[in-house]
């Protein structure tokens, strides 16, 4: 009974992948799950990883305090104790200025010291 509800909640691409199965093919809800997985992997949220910090950058025209914000946040986000590759990823993603000539400069090893 069970199944049969929640196959009726299908739709869209869902639904065609499960009428397009031949009949007979699913024979338990084991398989079933698994099928369904192979199938809509793709589906699924990517968890980030330390090196999407290189992909955070200082965008033209914005404040600084707004890079800031974005960066800080994906490193709350990930998690990570890898303060020099924060503070590499940081220093690529902002723009040339004053600010980033004093990074150069000041040589900032944690990203604490980069926000002071």
């Amino acid at each position: 009974m069970h199944c049969k509800m929640f196959m009726g909640t299908f739709i869209g691409m869902t639904l065609q992948w499960f009428v397009g199965l031949p009949d007979g093919y699913i024979t338990s809800f084991d398989q079933f799950s698994g099928l369904f997985r192979e199938q809509f992997i793709f589906n699924q949220a990517q968890l980030p990883i330390s090196f999407d910090f290189f992909g955070i950058n200082q965008r033209q025209g914005k404040p600084m305090k707004d890079f800031l914000k974005r960066f800080g946040a994906f490193a709350v986000k990930l998690q990570t104790q890898d303060e020099a590759l924060m503070v590499l990823a940081f220093r690529q993603g902002v723009m040339s200025g004053s600010f980033s000539d004093s990074l150069i400069r000041n040589q900032a090893i944690t990203f604490g010291e980069i926000r002071r």
